[in-house]
């Protein structure tokens, strides 16, 4: 199957000679959810403005649905919405009236069923006549998402969509966006919230200093990538680990009160059982046992760290 979105050695050097993008190449699926992670300044921004035809890149090419971004500018951009991070709407327009005319500016027919179904799935319904300058920030949130998805777009990008928004407004969000997904919409979100991207994505891009670290399947990356860690308490502190255990990765720690194992998935039965055993050997005991399983925070940082 044709990827929906198709980026190829996408480079972007701005006017300063600052290079905000370096040699990007990336396909998106239809019908999935891409979680793009990067500190700020990594390009993030950047990249999805040159997918949306915001920003004209220095080198590279861009396809949405095989749309060519520049040669076939309205093709492409009508399958694409967009929410950027910053509240930028029009102040004395009413709700229905912003959203109405975002869908007639990307020539679609007037559909005032789908567009009051849409402020209803955003709890915008009840402030459909109310003027954007009188809305909390929340509401104005809401209102950037009914505006891209005003005419039904095949591609949805969500830049940093929950950033400083309400609990309520952030699960009425994803409950839409599982929604949209089951539709056979794209969605590709950028959030500093890692824990949102761990449980929404499908696949898992990383980005830093304009370069692609890594796009892979969100339980492989965990997979992959992810440590478990097997914490012990011990009744007595200990100076040294015992003899015979030299072939496990264990951390002593806490003035000799601790051990920390570090094992994978895939050794994990057979690593802990020879561990546990060692320790009966030697006359080690413990009080506690306690296990963690790395996130994909800690994923992340690390590998944004190594890169550096």
């Amino acid at each position: 199957m044709q990827p929906i979105i198709k980026i190829d050695d996408l480079s972007k050097i701005y006017s300063t000679g600052f290079q905000a993008l370096k040699g990007v190449s990336l396909d998106i699926k239809k019908g999935e959810i891409l979680a793009l992670l990067g500190p700020n300044g990594a390009g993030k921004t950047t990249l999805i403005s040159v997918v949306c035809g915001l920003v004209n890149p220095t080198s590279g090419s861009v396809t949405v649905g095989g749309h060519d971004i520049i040669k076939d500018y309205r093709a492409a951009r009508s399958l694409v919405g967009l929410v950027p991070q910053e509240l930028t709407i029009a102040a004395f327009e009413t709700v229905w009236a912003t959203v109405s005319f975002t869908r007639g500016l990307f020539g679609k027919k007037h559909d005032a069923a789908y567009l009051e179904q849409l402020l209803k799935d955003l709890s915008l319904w009840d402030k459909k006549d109310s003027q954007i300058m009188a809305l909390s920030g929340g509401m104005k949130r809401r209102v950037l998402i009914a505006k891209a998805l005003s005419h039904q777009p095949e591609v949805l990008f969500l830049d940093e969509p929950t950033a400083g928004v309400d609990v309520e407004l952030r699960r009425d969000m994803w409950q839409l966006v599982r929604r949209l997904r089951d539709s056979g919409v794209t969605i590709i979100l950028t959030t500093h919230y890692i824990a949102e991207a761990q449980e929404m994505a499908d696949r898992i891009g990383i980005i830093s200093k304009g370069e692609l670290m890594l796009v892979e399947d969100k339980q492989a990356l965990m997979k992959k990538l992810g440590r478990k860690q097997l914490r012990l308490e011990l009744t007595e502190p200990i100076t040294e680990l015992p003899a015979g255990l030299d072939g496990h990765n264990i951390a002593l720690e806490g003035h000799g009160n601790t051990l920390i194992y570090t094992y994978d998935s895939e050794t994990e039965r057979k690593g802990i059982n020879s561990l546990l055993t060692g320790l009966g050997d030697a006359g080690v005991s413990f009080t506690d046992l306690q296990t963690r399983e790395s996130s994909l925070e800690d994923i992340f940082v690390s590998l944004v760290e190594g890169g550096r």
